[in-house]
């Protein structure tokens, strides 16, 4: 029940009023309150259908027009007398529910579970202290903190604001970031202007911000928006859809050859009921009713193995995606490398040293350098390094973490620096500025790309003081940052200035240099990054993950290129490419490397050739990973993108997969994506499309061995009747759908990976399950065994005139028998070892079994059958050795068809 109180006015209340209204205050709820809140208020969750419940489940099983003829004719035969009968098909049909019950609750049940998995988490304050909780656990009144790339997980009112953008188009249908600050409003103001409020489901963009909880859960305008969604039902996954549609042009032909099935039968002297009850049998036997159900619950299962190994796929269709995946374009930084950025350089004009060699107090400095005195020179750079940076020690952005350890290791006291210059403002980075800034009382520091920061730069700090920067001092900056890039080393610039009367006033200062002239444009922020004093470099290294080069070398194999795509400059994505295997030790950084700036120089059909060449990109912006995608998608690549910030979510939602990373992603980098890793790491993806793979063969194996099951069917029954014979009666042909559409077709869902699934290129999407291999195996299987059992028919009518039970029990047998083979020559198929499914193994026991049951227990006298003698088993295993090399020309003719 809804508990909103809508006399309550967020946007338009005084804050002070609010916040008595809440019961709250800027340093957050006890947890006492925060327990009765959820008591009252319950999860901050939005309300959706819980799926089918079981009773549902089970009666759909039933409500099915075949299903209904043929209790319907099973009634009839009890009424004329064939009471038998009538109870076995009744049995077998409830067997069959019950069993097709038993796959989709399963399949129900593995779906709700992996909706449960991406919980999202938000940081909050509580007792005046600063956690990290889910974000379902939000009641109102509690102090949430913002940041850019968060999902805004609940309806609030801003306290605080520092350049905060929230993307509010989920909600509103604005196109651009919308600029939030506090303030009241009037209670009339329409929900797109409230600028003082954020709302559940938008994205933050850029900048900060602090809030208190108005609203929860369906008491938010996004949950008034799912209210209404609720009841829609789910679209079937691409799978689903190709074997739906197979199954009703099947039905369709089916039920065509059961009409002319009937008057056949009659005219050959069936009597009318069991003609039509052998006919509908035929039907309920030949069409693959329960594929759907097999497919999903393999999908989900195989979904759920995924995110024990850290892909977790948050909808089963992207299975079908990451079969065809032929490009994999990743992001560098914590994907390929560990992301634990450490400092190893630092560079000052006319010194270069490790922060380990920093003496802070200067007892251990030495003439000959071996240790360094911490002077101005190496303070400002470490300084600037602490202050110019949103992270702490244990937490925030790699590159930044490292910086504070730089620091540490040098002696400095981060935490006391920060508290002796407190921040009083900041120009967030950004992918297009390249560089931060911030302002600390009488000082303005900026760190970023070290061409964003030495084009605004004027000035050099070096021991003899602060001198002009001329052309020759900046060539050699730039030398030292090729360097360190050769190095692999990720280098970052950094300045700083003091600030004066006209950033006080907030206007431009006078430009020194012609190439800084631009204030930056940062909503509430007013610092003007020119006339910089450049202090220095900082190196760190990121090392390449160990696992990773030969993930990339196993992709490779598979038939699927792989992209590194960075923001680093090109020597550095050069260095670690070459240590990944992705370019050769003597490729040259200028040829191998494509920047963003040359991309940007790129006709749309100059860059289709050179993505398809090119596997290293340096410098690259997010918009230019969207054309790298586009050049690849428009040449019938199905690509695979990886992305972890708010400006990935376009390249991540026109993927064919979007890959978002778990521990470093964004929230709407995450909610845009199709796979979010949850360890950040590219051994990761590979696993994913291994095991994608594995799940399309187990589909691709069952969907194969059934349809050949039903063709052989109704091409038996069909056949023997134009010649006169009831060759198998309605229950055993239930009987046999029940035993070869049960346990043996379910355990193939589980069939472990095959030797060779990465061995080969991905497979062609355009196909869909149902492809010419399968096409060509399943006409060729089931006319051979068709085939076979007239012959096994004919030899054991010896001249009959009429089908004898002992003919219509070895046609039974043979053709159970005979589907148990052929399971192996489908996993064949695959390249599936034979017995490498202790399941499958299990499930061909087990159904052997209950076929023995019909043959030597009084069962036999309801299924019409007689009891088998060795030599019949003799002959039931010679027509087996006859239609399995049949069996395996087709697969290899099916292979070819490939």
């Amino acid at each position: 029940m809804s508990q909103r109180d809508d006399r309550l006015s967020p946007h338009s209340t005084p804050i002070d009023d609010l916040l008595d209204a809440l019961d709250t205050d800027e340093s957050g709820l006890d947890d006492d309150a925060v327990e009765t809140r959820r008591e009252r208020f319950g999860k901050n969750e939005l309300e959706s259908d819980a799926g089918r419940s079981p009773l549902s489940i089970l009666v759909g099983q039933f409500a099915n027009a075949l299903i209904a003829v043929l209790v319907v004719a099973a009634l009839l035969s009890a009424a004329v007398g064939n009471v038998v009968d009538a109870v076995l098909i009744l049995v077998i049909v409830l067997a069959d529910g019950v069993f097709g019950f038993v796959q989709d609750y399963r399949a129900e049940q593995s779906i709700q579970a992996l909706s449960k998995l991406a919980q999202p988490t938000i940081r909050v304050r509580r007792d005046g202290t600063e956690r990290e909780i889910d974000a379902a656990d939000l009641v109102p009144g509690d102090v949430i903190l913002l940041s850019e790339g968060d999902t805004v997980p609940a309806d609030a009112r801003l306290l605080e604001t520092a350049s905060l953008e929230v993307d509010e188009a989920a909600l509103t249908g604005e196109s651009v970031p919308v600029s939030k600050a506090t303030g009241r409003l009037s209670a009339d103001t329409d929900l797109a202007e409230r600028s003082n409020t954020v709302y559940r489901g938008t994205n933050v963009t850029r900048g900060s911000g602090v809030a208190v909880v108005v609203h929860t859960g369906m008491d938010t305008e996004m949950g008034a928006i799912a209210g209404e969604l609720l009841g829609v039902e789910d679209r079937d996954t691409p799978f689903q859809a190709d074997v739906d549609t197979l199954g009703r042009r099947l039905g369709i032909g089916v039920l065509a050859l059961s009409a002319l099935l009937v008057p056949l039968l009659v005219w050959r002297g069936t009597d009318l009921l069991t003609a039509g009850l052998t006919a509908v049998s035929l039907a309920v036997a030949a069409i693959p009713e329960g594929l759907p159900a097999v497919v999903t619950l393999t999908l989900a299962v195989g979904v759920r193995a995924m995110a024990d190994e850290n892909a977790l796929v948050r909808s089963l269709p992207v299975v079908e995606s990451l079969g065809s995946v032929d490009v994999v374009c990743t992001d560098k930084t914590g994907t390929l490398t560990e992301g634990r950025m450490r400092v190893t350089r630092l560079w000052v004009p006319d010194r270069a040293l490790a922060p380990a060699d920093v003496d802070v107090d200067g007892s251990d400095a030495t003439p000959n350098g071996a240790r360094a005195a911490l002077d101005d020179q190496l303070d400002r750079l470490l300084r600037t390094g602490v202050l110019c940076n949103d992270a702490e020690v244990d937490s925030g952005d790699p590159t930044e973490r490292a910086l504070l350890v730089a620091a540490d290791t040098a002696g400095l006291d981060a935490e006391a620096i920060r508290r002796a210059a407190p921040r009083t403002d900041e120009a967030p980075f950004s992918a297009e500025r390249r560089r931060m800034a911030t302002r600390h009382d009488d000082t303005i520091y900026v760190k970023g790309a070290p061409e964003a920061v030495l084009d605004r730069s004027a000035r050099l700090l070096t021991p003899e003081g602060v001198v002009e920067l001329d052309d020759e001092r900046r060539e050699t900056i730039r030398a030292r940052v090729d360097a360190f890039g050769d190095d692999a080393l990720r280098v970052l610039g950094f300045a700083y200035r003091e600030a004066t009367a006209a950033d006080d006033a907030g206007t431009e200062t006078a430009e020194t240099d012609a190439s800084a002239t631009d204030e930056t444009e940062t909503g509430d922020s007013t610092i003007a990054e020119s006339d910089l004093i450049f202090v220095g470099l900082q190196g760190m290294l990121d090392p390449p993950r160990p696992e990773v080069k030969a993930a990339i070398a196993e992709t490779r194999s598979a038939g699927i290129d792989v992209k590194m795509i960075t923001g680093d400059n090109a020597r550095t994505a050069a260095a670690i490419a070459g240590q990944l295997g992705l370019l050769e030790d003597d490729a040259s950084v200028s040829s191998a490397v494509v920047t963003g700036r040359q991309l940007e120089s790129f006709s749309d059909d100059e860059l289709a050739e050179v993505v398809d060449e090119t596997d290293v990109f340096a410098r690259a912006a997010p918009s230019h990973k969207v054309r790298i995608l586009d050049a690849l998608q428009s040449a019938g690549h199905t690509v695979a993108m990886t992305g972890d910030g708010v400006n990935d979510a376009p390249a991540l939602k026109s993927a064919d997969v979007g890959i978002a990373m778990g521990e470093r992603g964004t929230d709407v980098a995450k909610t845009t994506s199709d796979v979010i890793l949850l360890d950040d790491n590219y051994a990761t993806i590979t696993a994913a499309i291994r095991r994608g793979r594995t799940i399309f063969d187990n589909i691709w194996k069952f969907v194969a061995y059934l349809l050949s099951a039903n063709v052989a069917e109704v091409l038996l029954v069909l056949l023997a009747s134009l010649l006169g014979y009831l060759i198998l009666p309605p229950v055993q042909l239930l009987w046999i759908n029940l035993l070869t559409d049960g346990l043996p077709a379910l355990a193939i869902g589980t069939d472990p990976e095959s030797g060779d699934v990465m061995a080969h290129d991905p497979r062609d999407r355009a196909e869909g399950v149902i492809d010419r291999p399968m096409l060509g195996f399943v006409g060729g299987a089931g006319l051979t065994a068709t085939a076979v059992m007239l012959g096994v028919m004919f030899l054991a009518l010896d001249g009959a005139a009429d089908a004898t039970r002992y003919a219509v029990t070895m046609v039974f047998t043979g053709f159970v028998v005979l589907e148990f083979g052929k399971l192996f020559v489908v996993r064949w198929l695959k390249g599936t070892s034979p017995l490498s499914n202790r399941w499958l193994s299990l499930a061909v026991v087990v159904s052997f079994v209950l076929q023995l049951a019909v043959l030597y227990t009084p069962l036999r006298t309801y299924f019409g059958t007689v009891a088998l003698s060795l030599s019949d088993w003799g002959l039931l295993a010679g027509a087996v050795a006859v239609a399995l090399p049949l069996f395996l020309l087709s697969a290899v003719v099916s292979k070819r068809l490939g």
